[in-house]
C-alpha cells in the first residue's frame, strides 16, 4: 500500500542530492548563527582535529580521535533540533518539554565524556 504523499516529502535523483546538500549547509549555518554551544565544541573540535593528525600515532588511533569530535557535534546538532522542536510546539513550562531537552542535553554529555576517555586513552598509551 502506497503511503500518503507530501508536499515536504523528497524527490528522487540529483535534485534531491542538491536539496539535501542545501539543507545541510544551512542546517551547519543555522548552527553557527544561533548555537552558542555549537560553536564552542567546533572552536575545541577543528584544532584537536589538526592536533590529532600531527600527533606520531597511528592511521586509525587519528581516526578514532577525529571520529569522537565529529560525534559531540553530531550529538550537538541533534540535540539542537530536539530543543527547537519542542520550542516550536510550544514555550509553556511542561514535564515532557523538559525531559526532551534534558535527554538531549544528557546525549551530548555522553558524547563529550566518550570523546574524552577517546582522547585519555590513546594519549596515554602513546606517551606514558
Amino acid at each position: 500500500m502506497d503511503q500518503p504523499s507530501s508536499e515536504f516529502k523528497s524527490k528522487g535523483g540529483l535534485a534531491r542530492i542538491a536539496a539535501a546538500t542545501g539543507y545541510s549547509i544551512a542546517g551547519f549555518r543555522h548552527a553557527w548563527q544561533h548555537e552558542h554551544a555549537f560553536r564552542q565544541e567546533l572552536m575545541v573540535a577543528l584544532p584537536a582535529a589538526i592536533v590529532a593528525l600531527c600527533l606520531p600515532i597511528s592511521a586509525f588511533q587519528k581516526l578514532a580521535l577525529i571520529a569522537v569530535l565529529g560525534l559531540v557535534l553530531l550529538v550537538e546538532l541533534i540535540n539542537a533540533a530536539i530543543e527547537a522542536v519542542v520550542d516550536r510546539v510550544s514555550l509553556e513550562r511542561h514535564p515532557l518539554s523538559k525531559a526532551a531537552k534534558d535527554l538531549g542535553s544528557a546525549a551530548v554529555a555522553l558524547a563529550v565524556a566518550m570523546a574524552a576517555a577517546t582522547w585519555a586513552v590513546v594519549l596515554y598509551n602513546r606517551f606514558f
